[in-house]
C-alpha cells in the first residue's frame, strides 16, 4: 500500500487533477472520437446489425464490417470471422466505455505523476488492461451470437416472430433485476470511487498498471454486462442502443444522483421487458 501523500486528496473531478499532462487528456479525447467515428462508419456500412442474424443474404458488404458479418451470419464459425468481430467489438467498446472510465484513468495518471515523472506509459498500460477485459468479453459475445444465429436460422419466419420479442423481453427483464443485486452494487461502488480504487488497489510499475487496469475492467464488466446483453439481443451495431447505453453507463457511474438513477433504470428495464415480450419492438433478426 502506497503512502497516503502519493495520491490526490481531493475528489476525482478533472479540474483537481493537477498532475495529469494535457497531452494525455487530448490523446484520450482523440482516441474516443476516433473510436466513435470508426464505429459509426462500420454501422452504416452494414446491411444488418452485427449481431444475431439469419444465415445468408450477405451480398454488397465490404471492409471489416463485411468480414465480421460474413463470418457471423454467412459462414458460421470461423477464425477470420471471430477476429474481425473482436476488432469491431473492441473499437465499439472503446467508444462507449472510455468516457465513463475517464475519471478513473485521470485519477491513476494523477497518482502516477505524484509518485514518478513517467506518466504516459503506465497510464496507457492501465487503459490497455481495461480494454483487454472488454475485448475478452467480445469473445463470449461472438459465441453467443453464433449460437443465437444458428437458432434463428433453424426457425421459420412465423416462429422467429414469436420468439424474438420474447428473447429481447426476457433479456431486458434480467438486466432490470440485476440492477438490484448485491454484485451490481459492489462493482458499481468501485467504479464510482476512483480515489478509493486507486488507493486500495495500487501496484507499482508498468505490470502493476496493467493489473490495475484489468481489475478495474472486471469491476466495470460486473456493472454493465447485463446492459450489454440487451445490446447483443437488440443488435450489436444498433446506433440507437449504443448511444442510449453510453449515456446510461455515464450517468449511472458519474452523476451525483447515480444511485437513484440505478433503481429507476432497473424498474424501467423490467417494465420495458414486459412490453417488448408482447411484440411491441421488432428484433433485427426477425426477418426471413
Amino acid at each position: 500500500m502506497p503512502m497516503p501523500d502519493a495520491f490526490p486528496r481531493k475528489s476525482w473531478r478533472l479540474w483537481n487533477l493537477r498532475g495529469m499532462p494535457l497531452g494525455l487528456l487530448a490523446s484520450l479525447v482523440v482516441l474516443t472520437a476516433a473510436a466513435w467515428a470508426l464505429t459509426l462508419y462500420q454501422t452504416f456500412s452494414m446491411d444488418m446489425p452485427m449481431g444475431i442474424a439469419v444465415r445468408g443474404g450477405m451480398e454488397g458488404m465490404e471492409g471489416m464490417a463485411g468480414m465480421a458479418m460474413a463470418g457471423i451470419a454467412a459462414d458460421g464459425w470461423s477464425l477470420a470471422g471471430a477476429a474481425a468481430f473482436l476488432a469491431v467489438w473492441t473499437v465499439m467498446m472503446a467508444a462507449m466505455m472510455l468516457p465513463a472510465a475517464a475519471p478513473m484513468i485521470f485519477m491513476f495518471a494523477a497518482a502516477q505523476a505524484r509518485r514518478e515523472q513517467h506518466v504516459a506509459v503506465p497510464t496507457w498500460m492501465f487503459v490497455a488492461g481495461y480494454m483487454l477485459v472488454w475485448a475478452a468479453a467480445g469473445l463470449l459475445v461472438y459465441v453467443l451470437v453464433q449460437f443465437g444465429s444458428e437458432f434463428a436460422t433453424s426457425l421459420d419466419p412465423p416462429q422467429r416472430s414469436k420468439w424474438a420479442p420474447l428473447a429481447l423481453g426476457v433479456t431486458l427483464g434480467v438486466a432490470g433485476l440485476y440492477q438490484f443485486t448485491t454484485l451490481k452494487h459492489i462493482c458499481l461502488s468501485h467504479c464510482r470511487s476512483p480515489l478509493a480504487f486507486v488507493a486500495q488497489h495500487w501496484r507499482d510499475g508498468r505490470v502493476g498498471a496493467l493489473e490495475m487496469g484489468l481489475r478495474h475492467g472486471l469491476y466495470c464488466f460486473g456493472c454493465c454486462w447485463a446492459l450489454f446483453a440487451v445490446l447483443v439481443a437488440a443488435g450489436v451495431m444498433s446506433v440507437a442502443w449504443m448511444l442510449l447505453l453510453t449515456l446510461v453507463v455515464f450517468v449511472e457511474k458519474l452523476m451525483q444522483r447515480g444511485r437513484r438513477f440505478e433503481g429507476a433504470l432497473g424498474i424501467a428495464l423490467i417494465a420495458l421487458g414486459i412490453v417488448v415480450s408482447f411484440g411491441a419492438i421488432e428484433m433485427p433478426w426477425m426477418g426471413g
